[in-house]
């Protein structure tokens, strides 16, 4: 590794903000967050959506990187320096042609939690391999560890890179998992040095999954009240 612990940098590579349907987090908070809890660089990662990254980077440039968690018909992406906004629904064909286009950094969300509707079927994940810079070999959000060892020793066996992250929906959550890289500026320089991360992951408890669906049943009473009181 080039350098010491002490030059790298600790990035947050999944978060969420009030621009995802399950996150309360305000790209103001996020900001303040992780300025707090000494994160060195945040790419936020919205679901389907740039606006809540674009939001963010617009109050520190320097902290946020704009991403995107993008849903295909097979699983999901997770993406990092994306320049225009991938539509959900997309095979995931095209949704990396997309991202290659505009030079993005493509890894894949927790690809073995089967708990989730963006889990990963192994042939699926086999056949885009080729395509993609990284793996996320631990998200601290997943239901069991299990999912993460198995990310791990699939990233392992066909020697992908790895990313770490909280897959965090509310302050709280940020900074739990962190993948420490030297100096990076832009996609190809994050291509270039995430082999040599150091991972530094904390598991976070299933509770946390009910931070999402308070968010989902408060944003829904609210799109209701809404509703209602338009003349």
């Amino acid at each position: 590794m080039k350098g010491n612990r002490l030059d790298l940098i600790r990035v947050e590579f999944h978060c969420h903000t009030i621009y995802s349907k399950d996150s309360l987090t305000s790209p103001e908070r996020l900001v303040k967050a992780c300025r707090r809890k000494g994160i060195d660089r945040v790419i936020v990662t919205d679901h389907n959506t740039i606006a809540g990254a674009r939001a963010a980077q617009a109050l520190d440039p320097e902290l946020v990187v704009v991403g995107e968690e993008i849903l295909t018909t097979r699983g999901e992406l997770l993406a990092a320096f994306v320049k225009e906004e991938v539509p959900a629904g997309l095979s995931p064909q095209e949704a990396i042609r997309r991202l290659k286009g505009q030079g993005a950094f493509i890894s894949v969300s927790h690809p073995f939690d089967i708990y989730r509707g963006g889990h990963w079927d192994e042939a699926d994940l086999l056949e885009i391999l080729p395509d993609v810079d990284a793996i996320e070999v631990f998200n601290s959000r997943c239901w069991s560890p299990e999912f993460n060892q198995q990310a791990q020793e699939f990233a392992e066996r066909h020697n992908v890179p790895g990313t770490v992250g909280s897959d965090a929906h509310a302050p709280l959550e940020l900074g739990r998992s962190v993948l420490l890289l030297e100096q990076f500026q832009g996609a190809e320089e994050m291509r270039a040095v995430i082999r040599r991360g150091v991972p530094n992951v904390r598991w976070s408890r299933p509770w946390v999954h009910l931070i999402s669906r308070f968010a989902v049943l408060l944003k829904g009473l609210k799109s209701g009240l809404d509703m209602q009181n338009q003349p």
